[in-house]
């Protein structure tokens, strides 16, 4: 059996500087593509179908970030053991783990498809949809979670090739379904005229073949990540070592997006041009969040594999030179955006009602970006580190409890208010959120021991 090839990622060795750089480039440019589904969709809403279907389209968000953030949770715990594993050279175990993971895969997949399906006309009355966005965005929905077990078996698959230090083949995986999707947009849009029906299969159609093509991938590799089809495929105490990584970070994930189906009602109090207009903001505030979100997800493969080798010593000082990365580029994204505010909300929707919203929004929040550079890059290092529950705490404490209790006051003070007051009132609780999980997450990094929480024993066996 072959354990390991000259294309794997090994993090344990070597410039730190330049391991971070060449993991996070092109996990930062599949990132960027990955972004091109959704995005793409609300583009081509916002300006061949309408308004309303743009408001439909952009407000979905927190109810499938729900349901994909818990597995989403889940996979980056599968990603911490097979990372720390390998770090520790402990091949046959990669392989459990992968084989594992796969399984768990199936059958979140089929219950993530029912629940999506069956629950999402409730959610979207949950967060007060209004009457004439409703329609769509229940279409748009059910079509999505019909197909999401494609997403799901790409997101473990990609999970797997990251923590071994692979970063290349989702990034090339997530350019060919990206331009698939994008090509039956504007087919089904275009020349079919299925609105947001198309928007959706578009979407649903690419992801499942970004994720044929990785699993294939898997199936047909001889290295220590290869998937084998068989019995004895799930092994239940690595399973229990996913679940203590990944339960705590699923929680976290899927009830901060919970939560903002909330936060979404109270945008929804607005009229629909509000509602379009934060919508635009959402896009482009998912593409300024990438470059420290993709450092985050290369520090959390770099501690998980350096944990795994005993070099905590290294594997603090990644951390710190990943946080200086992050700063760095999310400065220098700010500076265009505050520029060119106004023609970057103009590429999302035109609207001369929607324009003013979006815009000011934009303006208004993203010079706190910088905030979210310390909660991403800690919390990546400590679920790296196999401590995933304090990353929970603290962010559904701040990006939870906190931003609903501020939304309720924030309501109740500007229910007089003129709407664009309001609205500025409303969305300040994102910074206000990031600055307490920033100061949180600093301060429990510095202070405690996670660095001896690994889930898996420093042995290095003979390959």
């Amino acid at each position: 059996m072959k354990l390991i090839g000259k294309k794997t990622g090994n993090m344990t060795d070597g410039s730190i500087v330049k391991l971070l750089i060449s993991f996070t480039v092109p996990l930062l440019l599949g990132n960027l593509f990955q972004q091109l589904y959704n995005t793409v969709d609300t583009y081509v809403v916002g300006n061949f179908v309408g308004t309303s279907a743009f408001a439909a389209v952009g407000s979905v968000g927190p109810i499938i970030n729900t349901l994909i953030g818990f597995f989403s949770g889940l996979a980056t715990g599968a990603g911490v053991v097979v990372s720390q594993f390998f770090g520790a050279g402990d091949y046959k175990n990669v392989r459990n783990t992968v084989n594992t993971a796969v399984v768990m895969t199936a059958g979140m997949a089929l219950l993530f498809t029912a629940i999506g399906v069956l629950c999402s006309p409730f959610a979207l009355r949950l967060m007060s949809t209004p009457d004439d966005v409703f329609a769509e965005a229940n279409e748009y929905l059910t079509i999505y979670f019909a197909g999401v077990s494609g997403l799901m078996f790409y997101n473990i698959g990609a999970g797997i090739l990251r923590a071994v230090g692979d970063s290349t083949k989702p990034f090339i995986l997530l350019v060919i379904s990206a331009l698939i999707n994008t090509g039956l947009d504007l087919l089904f849009v275009l020349s079919f005229n299925m609105g947001v029906a198309g928007v959706a299969w578009a979407t649903v159609i690419a992801q499942a073949i970004s994720a044929v093509i990785v699993m294939v991938m898997l199936l047909k590799t001889g290295e220590c990540y290869g998937v084998r089809v068989g019995m004895g495929m799930f092994k239940l105490d690595v399973f229990k070592k996913i679940v203590k990584v990944g339960i705590p970070a699923a929680l976290q994930m899927a009830i901060t997006s919970f939560s903002n189906i909330f936060v979404q009602a109270y945008i929804n109090s607005f009229d629909k041009f509000a509602m379009a207009g934060w919508t635009a903001y959402n896009k482009i505030d998912t593409f300024a969040m990438l470059p420290m979100m993709s450092i985050s997800l290369a520090s959390t493969t770099f501690v998980g594999q350096n944990l795994g080798a005993g070099k905590v010593s290294r594997a603090k000082t990644g951390t710190r030179v990943a946080m200086l990365m992050s700063l760095a580029v999310t400065v220098i994204c700010i500076v265009p955006i505050m520029i060119f505010a106004s023609p970057l909300v103009e590429l999302f929707n035109s609207d001369p009602l929607v324009l003013p919203y979006g815009t000011h929004i934009l303006l208004l929040l993203s010079p706190f970006y910088v905030l979210c550079c310390f909660n991403q890059i800690y919390a990546g290092a400590l679920r790296g580190a196999g401590d995933s529950r304090a990353p929970m705490f603290i962010m559904i404490g701040s990006f939870v409890v906190f931003r609903q209790i501020y939304l309720a006051v924030a309501t109740a003070i500007t229910a007089s208010m003129p709407q664009m007051t309001a609205l500025t009132v409303t969305v300040l609780g994102y910074p206000a959120g990031w600055l307490i999980c920033s100061i949180a997450m600093l301060l429990y990094y510095k202070l405690s021991n996670w660095e001896t929480k690994r889930v898996v024993n420093s042995v290095k066996l003979e390959t």
